[in-house]
């Protein structure tokens, strides 16, 4: 083999890899900068906006852009801007209430489920496997039927939805830590099963847990958009950005701001979450040595 290309195998494995490592850094940034922008429209937009989220504002339905109205107004006249502002509240609030209990609940299943004799692991591995199989706007449906439509029967049912996915990447990193060896001398020195969940397997599985609720958030979003969207999610007069696009699915043939703006709002808020995800996994991978 010519010594120079064997020299120079090296150099381009090294240039592909830099460029690699330090690629998903600017889209992690840009991930960031997108999720901590919707969390500041989530906490200060019902303030930011120049208009009440119901008052009709112009004679013209589905307005273009303009100063007075930046995003244009809905099928009513009303102010897109101020109503995308407070309906980001709603979509934003609601997913990560959910996202947090549905992590939060299934690690916490996981973690005793792992602790636990065989028998109480068998039993809750099995109401686990039996929620997974449903799908999760099918459950939705059912529960929006049975109760109907309220801000906190949503956040019951994403919930409900996303604890089995929760409890089952929880429990695959709990089974492998628990079987290691400073988790077996913890046992050996006498400490509980409680002690050895949360100080022993918890902390070093945290990063995983955490990367999974950046998913499930994600995923939740689509489902409230999704259930929104077909008229069973928040209900008039409050609206999330699912239901603005339904209610002014009209203006969809005129390419209206009043539809577009809100699906593009939906768009960015999931397309920054999954970047920002995708940046904490890959910067991980690399902390372990890609293993």
């Amino acid at each position: 083999m010519n010594p120079l290309i064997a020299k120079s195998k090296p150099v381009s494995s090294a240039l592909a890899l830099a460029k690699v490592s330090s690629g998903p850094s600017w889209l992690g940034l840009l991930g960031a900068v997108v999720c901590v922008a919707w969390l500041l429209v989530a906490l200060f937009g019902p303030w930011l906006a120049p208009h009440p989220v119901g008052e009709v504002v112009s004679d013209n339905i589905f307005e273009g852009f303009s100063l007075t109205h930046p995003f244009g107004t809905d099928y009513l006249g009303r102010d897109m801007l101020s109503r995308v502002l407070v309906g980001a509240r709603f979509t934003v609030g609601l997913a990560l209430v959910a996202a947090l209990l549905a992590s939060t609940f299934g690690t916490g299943c996981a973690l005793l489920s792992v602790v636990s004799p065989k028998w109480l692991d068998e039993i809750i591995s099995r109401i686990m496997d039996a929620f997974i199989s449903i799908p999760s706007k099918m459950l939705a449906l059912i529960m929006v039927s049975a109760f109907g439509s309220s801000v906190t029967l949503l956040i019951c049912t994403a919930v409900i939805s996303y604890i089995p996915g929760s409890f089952r990447v929880a429990r695959s990193m709990a089974v492998n830590i628990e079987a290691l060896e400073y988790v077996q001398v913890a046992r050996t020195r006498g400490e509980g099963r409680l002690y050895v969940a949360c100080m022993e397997i918890l902390p070093n599985m945290l990063n995983p847990v955490l990367t999974d609720l950046g998913l499930r958030f994600g995923y939740i979003v689509l489902l409230l958009s999704g259930m929104s969207f077909l008229g069973l999610g928040v209900q008039p007069p409050d609206a999330d950005l699912g239901s603005l696009v339904r209610e002014n699915i009209g203006g969809l043939n005129q390419g209206a701001l009043a539809i577009i703006i809100p699906a593009l709002a939906i768009g960015t808020l999931t397309i920054g979450v999954n970047l920002l995800i995708d940046y904490l996994s890959s910067r991980r991978s690399r902390r372990t040595g890609g293993h």
